[in-house]
C-alpha cells in the first residue's frame, strides 16, 4: 500500500512544473511537459511580470514578488509564452 502512494505522488510530482520569473527571463526558457502537466510561473523579480499565451488560451495578472500563476496544458502542441509588460521576454512551453 505505502509503494503505491509513493508511486502515485511521485506521478503527481511529474505533472507539475515549476518556471521561475528573475532578472527579466522565463527560466527555463523552453519547457517540455505531458499533456495534464500544470506548469507554475513564479516571479522573483523586484518588479511585476505577466505570463501571456501569444495565441491567447490565457493571460495572467500582474505578478508582483513571489506571486505565482498556475496553467494546466491539456492539449499537445507548442505554447509561446511572453510577458505582457516586457514583450521581449520569452519562452515555449511544448506538450506532448
Amino acid at each position: 500500500m505505502a509503494a503505491l502512494a509513493c508511486e502515485f505522488s511521485f506521478a503527481q510530482a511529474q505533472e507539475n512544473h515549476v518556471v521561475v520569473v528573475k532578472n527579466f527571463m522565463f527560466s527555463p526558457m523552453s519547457l517540455t511537459i505531458k499533456a495534464g502537466s500544470t506548469v507554475t510561473w513564479k516571479n522573483l523579480d523586484g518588479e511585476p511580470h505577466t505570463v501571456v499565451n501569444d495565441a491567447g488560451l490565457f493571460r495572467s495578472s500582474a505578478l508582483d514578488q513571489n506571486d505565482t500563476y498556475k496553467f494546466k496544458f491539456d492539449k499537445p502542441g507548442v505554447y509561446k509564452i511572453f510577458c505582457g509588460i516586457h514583450p521581449n521576454m520569452m519562452a515555449t512551453i511544448t506538450v506532448q
